[in-house]
């Protein structure tokens, strides 16, 4: 790594097992100590920048479980390889890449890994972080008590063809009542990232969680618009992970700083 690459690992001290929840089986890979947290990879799958995010997080404190419901574990993301993911998942039953109002079959499965993982880790319960195709996926876990601390970063499921794509927060109507109920009477707090110009995800998608969760849906976006400070194209997109660079001031470094805070804060116990 350099200062003007993003962090990268690999699956150097990660402990794999099948694991097998919602009716799914999916390996996980996991590392660390302290409090859980469920690490969801984005497309095309454990990358060596999903990893390098990983052991961060592992070097902050915490036991990290990283599914692996797509993709091959450890290979280099290039464009063929995500091409060839993303149409995979596109037409699978799993994830419901286009539904809107939809309960997706994997988050049934995330949800399990998160229960498990609060169950034998310290700390009042786990995070759950979810990228791009899985961002709304780590909402979805919310509706399970364990999870404390879903981060949606750059959400873009489902994908935001369409007006009510666009508006739609990636999960069911019944998911996000839940969500909010547990907002007001058990201090459930949201992390939502993304970049300002990022069209796979829409404004109109953080203003329905806005509207929903108030308060409870804390808001971290990076300028990607003209002259930014942080010279990020229009495209940019992956927030914790490709555009990530370990200089100190950097936009995306102080992203990933709240992240690891916010999850401190939720999962430390107060007493």
């Amino acid at each position: 790594m350099t200062a003007d690459s993003a962090p990268r690992s690999d699956l150097s001290g990660w402990r794999k097992a099948p694991f097998t929840g919602g009716g799914l089986t999916y390996d996980c890979y996991e590392k660390g100590s302290g409090p859980g947290v469920v690490l969801i990879p984005e497309i095309p799958g454990i990358s060596p920048e999903v990893l390098g995010l990983a052991d961060h997080l592992v070097a902050e404190g915490f036991t990290v479980v990283v599914p692996s419901p797509f993709g091959t574990p450890g290979r280099e993301a290039t464009v063929a390889y995500g091409v060839s993911v993303f149409a995979r998942l596109c037409v699978s039953k799993e994830f419901r890449a286009f539904a809107v109002n939809a309960e997706r079959p994997i988050t049934r499965f995330l949800r399990a890994v998160a229960a498990e993982l609060a169950a034998r880790t310290p700390g009042r319960g786990v995070g759950v972080i979810g990228m791009c195709f899985t961002g709304g996926f780590a909402l979805a876990t919310a509706v399970d008590d364990a999870v404390r601390a879903p981060v949606m970063s750059q959400p873009a499921t489902p994908f935001p063809l369409g007006r009510a794509r666009r508006r739609d927060p990636g999960v069911s109507e019944q998911e996000l009542e839940t969500v909010v109920e547990r907002s007001c009477t058990d201090g459930l707090c949201v992390l939502g990232l993304r970049f300002t110009k990022d069209r796979a995800v829409p404004d109109e998608r953080f203003a329905t969680l806005r509207e929903r969760l108030g308060d409870a849906f804390e808001v971290f976006e990076l300028d990607s618009g003209p002259g930014n400070v942080g010279g990020f194209s229009a495209n940019a997109h992956q927030v914790l992970t490709a555009e990530v660079r370990e200089t100190p001031g950097h936009p995306a470094l102080a992203a990933r700083t709240r992240t690891v805070e916010f999850l401190r804060k939720q999962l430390t116990p107060t007493d």
